[in-house]
């Protein structure tokens, strides 16, 4: 329940909706994509830089498990998560981006991971562009919270891109082993003037 001093961003997420860019169709997550996940998830290359709360190595109801909590989360309006398809191919997701509902405690507002095979064509930066776009004008959220392993080259390079503050780095376990976690916070009025600089 939201009371009067919350936060645009504390307030419950609405139904995830379809979101669009030049190549890509942003997609509520379904259950029919479980299949997908299990298949295109399990990579080193991706784990390797998540919370060690994901399994490794990766079980055979991992996707399964993953879905079930999802599916929670975004029934109670804690997050958005949006299976990431190429456009005129929505069936088959290639990766899952997701916004989670600020709780007042966790800095760490987004999470993303996109299949090795489709990296390195910007895929990433323009799903998470499009995401932001939708939490600081559809959803009026006044900042994001970021975070990625210090090693996730390609994580810190998006948040350089979008803009984000580097404010910290702390010690922290990864699946990988120890590592250091980057935290960034991208605050909405300064997206908004780099957004009018780049369009000018």
């Amino acid at each position: 329940m939201t009371t009067e001093t919350d936060t645009p961003s504390q307030a419950p997420l609405p139904p995830t909706p379809v979101l669009q860019t030049a190549r890509l169709t942003l997609r509520p997550l379904e259950e029919s994509d479980t299949p997908t996940i299990q298949r295109r998830f399990p990579r080193w290359e991706i784990v390797r830089h998540l919370a060690p709360r994901v399994l490794w190595p990766y079980p055979d109801d991992g996707a399964a498990t993953y879905m079930a909590i999802s599916v929670e989360a975004m029934a109670r309006g804690d997050a958005c998560q949006w299976a990431i398809t190429l456009q005129g191919d929505t069936a088959e997701m290639i990766g899952i981006i997701e916004l989670r509902r600020d709780d007042g405690v966790s800095r760490d507002h987004r999470g993303f991971w996109i299949d090795p095979e489709f990296q390195g064509r910007g895929l990433m930066t323009e799903a998470a562009d499009r995401v932001t776009e939708f939490a600081f004008l559809d959803l009026q959220w006044p900042r994001l919270w970021l975070t990625n392993a210090e090693d996730n080259i390609g994580s810190h390079r998006i948040k350089e891109k979008q803009g984000a503050t580097l404010v910290e780095r702390v010690p922290w376990t990864f699946v990988g082993g120890p590592n250091v976690k980057e935290i960034w916070l991208l605050e909405r009025d300064a997206w908004m003037q780099r957004r009018a600089g780049k369009a000018g």
